[in-house]
């Protein structure tokens, strides 16, 4: 789906807040899976948590974002994702070790160009939602980077400039590739 545009990347590294731009400017977005997930579960006391259960919660994501990814198909135009079904493969293959990127990149595929945040020391906050250190986020981040590049996607780091010059950046990058 070449009008699938994934953006990921690191933890609190200004991800939703560049998707929240590009809804703004008229485009179509798939929320984040993992924080609607812990939305529910902590409505609802449920333990498919990250700091609860990892791999349930990976799981979820996981089916989460597969639905989300056959549920856009409907909408028009560039789709953007905050995170995508790859974040959660690559959470599980960490966590069970079992091979899942490989046999679901065949079938599910996004825009080839990825645009990835990287670690963002200086706006990194926990909250609610994210317990976890700017470490956890980093070693993240890595993993993805390989998982996207392993599968065949070309990673675009964005640069660690507001949202707006971010914004910019991801739809001059795509009108230049079509």
């Amino acid at each position: 789906m070449e009008r699938f545009i994934v953006i990921s990347g690191c933890s609190s590294g200004g991800k939703s807040t560049l998707v929240a731009e590009l809804r703004r400017r008229g485009h179509a977005v798939v929320e984040e899976p993992g924080r609607r997930i812990v939305k529910e579960e902590m409505k609802c006391h449920g333990s498919a948590l990250p700091w609860a259960d990892e791999v349930a919660f990976a799981r979820r994501a996981m089916a989460l974002a597969l639905s989300d990814f056959r549920s856009a198909t409907a909408l028009n135009g560039w789709v953007f994702f905050d995170r995508s079904w790859i974040d959660a493969a690559s959470a599980l293959e960490h966590l069970t070790g079992k091979q899942i990127l490989m046999r679901l990149a065949r079938v599910h595929r996004y825009h080839r160009r990825v645009f990835l945040a990287p670690p963002w020391p200086e706006i990194y906050v926990t909250d609610v939602e994210r317990h976890h250190g700017l470490d956890v986020a980093v070693r993240e981040y890595s993993r993805l980077v390989k998982a996207y590049s392993s599968i065949g996607y070309e990673v675009q780091v964005l640069p660690k400039v507001g949202v707006c010059p971010r914004a910019d950046l991801v739809l001059s990058t795509l009108l230049g590739q079509q």
